[in-house]
């Protein structure tokens, strides 16, 4: 039988910082929550607000696979390897940490807001050569359809990352339906609401709530209203 965790939106971690307010459905930084510090090998799940000429300033990351999923407005990025890029809605970007990277992310707008999703995932090998990739997508290409964002694979659809986990976003119009096969019997699926209304295996979900779940092989969506998701097939168990 299906394994299932709701994480309303209303439950999350919350860290405002005047330039920065960021929700937290998992454990992070001044968050803690015991029952809540990963899902599988998805660590982190930030939705991150930036305010105007504001930005995270350089800092360190290792063994960790971090993607960035833009949701409104532009994020310019630096990095140790040399990477100077600026990300907007419908592209995502990833970088596998590996030994070590330094890097800082900065809204050079004078009047608009960054909005975007910080990612992690337990990477299934250690201390590889740390690597950035960005790429650009057609938002058309998720309308009443599963577009695949991220695979394992640098042969495959979207970024690819050192993990056996699997992304994809929909966004559909109410009334659609539509079923999603789980890739791996070892993996589970993190689902998070960006907008609108959505049931998933008859859980009635709004925006910003999350759905674990796993012991299953496939999902059953339903759009309740026009919705915008997000879905992370994941390893349930971290193996590093």
């Amino acid at each position: 039988m299906a394994q299932t965790v709701i994480h309303k939106a209303d439950t999350r971690g919350k860290a405002d910082h005047g330039w920065l307010n960021s929700y937290h459905t998992f454990s992070f930084s001044g968050y803690y929550d015991p029952s809540r510090v990963h899902f599988g090998a998805l660590r982190v799940l930030n939705d991150d607000t930036v305010a105007a000429k504001q930005g995270f300033g350089r800092h360190p990351h290792d063994n960790m696979e971090i993607i960035s999923i833009p949701l409104e407005g532009d994020l310019q990025h630096e990095d140790s390897m040399g990477n100077v890029a600026v990300i907007k809605k419908g592209d995502i970007q990833v970088m596998s940490a590996g030994t070590g990277i330094y890097h800082s992310e900065y809204n050079k707008n004078n009047d608009q807001l960054v909005k975007f999703l910080q990612i992690w995932v337990f990477p299934n090998k250690r201390d590889v050569t740390p690597r950035y990739d960005q790429i650009s997508l057609n938002p058309a290409d998720r309308h009443n359809k599963l577009q695949q964002i991220l695979s394992p694979s640098a042969d495959d659809e979207g970024v690819w990352i050192h993990q056996n986990a699997w992304f994809h976003i929909g966004h559909f119009d109410a009334g659609v339906k539509a079923e999603y096969t789980i890739k791996d019997q070892d993996n589970g699926v993190y689902a998070f609401i960006l907008s609108g209304n959505v049931s998933i295996n008859g859980h009635s979900l709004s925006a910003r709530d999350g759905i674990g779940i796993w012991e299953t092989d496939k999902l059953d969506i339903t759009a309740d209203t026009e919705a915008e998701f997000l879905l992370m097939d994941v390893p349930m168990t971290v193996r590093l």
